[in-house]
């Protein structure tokens, strides 16, 4: 269906203007002027010849069969034109006109509007309010922008269409080629992921780029992405990075998540390379478009200038995933043998200021033979008897000669800019700064591990899912949103530990649990009415005794009282106290993505630091596995200082659990385990506390 939009035999302009300056003149005119081969229409009523064409008074005045439809009037007048499109057949429009969702609530209506009638017509719309496609392949310009860019394997889609014209006039001064280039406008039909889907297929195409302000559907875009990178890069730029909604959550995972981590969560789990600005977009890009990819992430780094090589390797030890490649005794005894005797021999290779061609052609035929060198960094700065140029062609010559990725980064301005122009003529990026090269190599080397995962599916443990269900019930049937000890039995029936716990509503009755569980323990207000218990005194660990116990339950109601007046207040609990690490795990849901879910070390790290990790459910065990990783803290779980490693196994379980339950029952709105105590390996996990918010069904879906 989409090959309308790219391929089309034949085009109709309807609201050709014969007003330069007008964008229907300009749209038309970059159709012929760009030279597309098929048939073009021109149609206006009040007019006889645009640029030379016959102009038709609509589109049944045209007796040809038309592929694409191009609209550029307005809004008010879209309406009835599709239906002139249906009777044409014509299953592809792109709707210029701006005038709709962007301008208010009329607006809105009438995108809506006529996005339900072209679904009943069978038509698929590009825009509105958009500044349309180009095809390099086929030679069509189907936009207002200045210029087409040069034929290339890069395809870009765009939220914004004032970046799409920016970006083209950047592309065709540097050089840069594209395959497609496509603005999305308000999506009112064709979203990120048809274009997703459509590019994965696509054999002009070899690196997907995007940018995105938001998508509709995340569940349909993440299923669609891990599909397309597994065929091409695809690297994507998001902005607007804030939640405001998030920051009204009463959970702690509600308030530290927000839609950036859920992207970037959705980013994580498929594979998607994230930019985080238009230069490490095409950074990115300009890599993956022309180099091979890489058999692993081992780098080499060549350099005239010691400085700038120790900066790059500096940039590979501090950047995950990628390292420095250890050359075999053989290559250093190689390079030895070519290089002056001040040269350095082992990575980064530093072959000294005076360094001509021919010892910059011996190093790297040296150094790409080495089977533990997977990519090479070749690093120039000028001096008076550097024969850049040269070096250029050495480096292209090289690099031909072996499949293995090269990054340059001829360092300056005037005096390597020829040199720079030459080796980008032969498919070598090269970065103002070696940072930049080494930054760009580590997403490549991020994405041939992706490629390297295998297909798994989430762990279905054996749970209770009736039990769960009955308690979700009831207590929404009651009109409750906050559960407590509802949700302790909820998250006992997917086989959480919990603590054993007592509600005392008197300080006698306290004392009595306590002398029952066993000292030491500890004390929580119980009140459906507080939910952050800690910021009221409502929480106090390690008791002793029976008159500490006794002092507590009164300090502790009272203090309740005196914060929260009109709270109810139960009694209090009496937990048995449980020694382990303390962590925090929580579900928020995004109104992308759907449950997103929380990690992180309890406590201090994530009511301060805020070091947590994010995933959308249903999670995959590398996902959890990846979450640990991912925080500051992990060190501490895995035992420092003597002491005890924490049971690992059992925190990925759990939250592997959770994951679970918050798929299974979409009425969970947000919840907090927290804290979940680790125990020593092999111990497992119980849940000391946990809090839940649910809703209706309708809500979340």
């Amino acid at each position: 269906m989409l090959d309308s939009f790219f391929k089309p035999k034949s085009v109709a302009v309807i609201g050709a203007s014969r007003e330069e300056g007008k964008t229907g003149h300009s749209i038309l005119a970059n159709i012929i002027n760009d030279k597309f081969p098929g048939k073009i229409f021109a149609v206006n009523p009040k007019a006889s010849e645009i640029l030379g064409l016959k102009t038709f008074p609509s589109l049944g005045n045209i007796d040809s069969a038309i592929d694409l439809a191009i609209v550029v009037i307005p809004p008010k007048f879209i309406p009835p034109v599709l239906d002139d499109c249906a009777k044409k057949n014509i299953k592809a429009v792109i709707i210029i006109s701006a005038g709709f969702k962007e301008t208010g609530a009329e607006g809105a209506r009438l995108e809506n509007e006529i996005a339900l009638k072209a679904k009943g017509l069978g038509i698929r719309l590009l825009g509105p309010n958009c500044l349309g496609l180009i095809d390099t392949n086929s030679m069509l310009n189907a936009s207002f922008a200045k210029g087409m860019p040069p034929r290339g394997k890069i395809a870009f889609f765009s939220q914004s269409g004032a970046l799409c014209t920016a970006i083209l006039d950047w592309a065709i001064g540097v050089n840069v080629g594209f395959s497609k280039f496509i603005s999305l406008g308000n999506k009112a039909d064709l979203s990120e992921i048809d274009l997703l889907e459509y590019l994965a297929n696509d054999d002009e195409t070899s690196v997907i780029l995007g940018y995105l302000e938001g998508i509709e559907n995340g569940r349909a875009f993440m299923d669609v992405a891990k599909e397309a990178v597994r065929r091409k890069p695809v690297i994507l730029i998001k902005a607007g990075g804030t939640d405001a909604g998030a920051r009204a959550a009463s959970s702690h995972t509600g308030t530290l998540a927000g839609s950036d981590k859920a992207f970037n969560a959705a980013f994580l789990q498929t594979g998607i390379i994230r930019a985080m600005s238009i230069e490490e977009l095409f950074d990115y890009a300009i890599l993956f478009a022309e180099q091979p990819i890489p058999k692993g992430n081992r780098l080499a780094i060549i350099t005239n200038a010691g400085g700038p090589g120790i900066i790059a390797a500096d940039a590979v030890e501090n950047t995950m995933g990628i390292e420095m490649a250890q050359f075999s005794n053989d290559t250093i005894d190689n390079l030895r043998q070519k290089l002056s005797p001040t040269a350095g021999l082992f990575n980064p290779v530093d072959i000294i200021g005076d360094a001509r061609s021919d010892r910059y052609k011996d190093a790297l035929d040296i150094v790409l033979n080495d089977k533990s060198v997977d990519a090479a960094l070749v690093i120039l700065t000028p001096q008076a008897m550097t024969d850049v140029d040269i070096i250029a062609q050495v480096v292209t010559q090289t690099s031909a000669n072996f499949n293995k990725t090269m990054v340059t980064s001829f360092m300056g301005e005037v005096s390597v800019r020829d040199a720079i122009n030459l080796l980008q003529k032969h498919g070598i990026p090269n970065y103002p700064y070696p940072e930049r090269a080494v930054r760009s190599f580590a997403r490549m080397a991020r994405y041939v591990e992706t490629l390297n995962l295998t297909e798994d599916k989430p762990i279905a443990f054996n749970i209770d899912k009736g039990r769960a269900a009955s308690i979700l019930k009831k207590t929404i049937d009651a009109g409750k949103t906050t559960l407590l000890d509802e949700a302790k039995a909820i998250i006992e029936a997917y086989g959480f530990k919990t603590p054993q716990m007592i509600l005392a509503e008197t300080s006698d009755e306290a004392v009595k649990a306590a002398e029952k569980l066993g000292y030491p323990v500890a004390m929580k207000i119980a009140s459906p009415d507080i939910i952050h218990k800690t910021e009221v005194g409502g929480v106090k660990v390690g008791l002793k005794d029976k008159r500490e116990v006794k002092n507590t339950f009164l300090e502790m109601t009272s203090q309740a009282k005196r914060h929260i007046p009109n709270a109810i207040i139960l009694g209090v609990y009496i937990q048995k106290m449980v020694k382990g690490k303390e962590v925090i795990l929580g579900m928020s849901h995004d109104r992308n993505f759907g449950p997103l879910i929380m990690f992180g070390l309890g406590g201090i790290y994530v009511e301060v630091m805020k070091d947590v990790s994010f995933r959308v459910a249903p999670l995959l065990k590398r996902d959890a596995e990846s979450m640990l990783e991912e925080i500051k803290g992990f060190p501490i779980l895995k035992g420092v200082r003597g002491e005890k490693k924490s049971d690992i196994n059992a925190l990925i379980d759990a939250i592997l659990r959770l994951s679970q339950l918050v798929t299974d029952f979409p009425e969970i709105i947000e919840m907090d385990i927290n804290p979940l105590m680790v125990l020593p390996e092999g111990e497992g996990v119980v849940a000391v506390d946990v809090r839940m918010g649910v809703g209706s069904r309708w809500r979340q879906i």
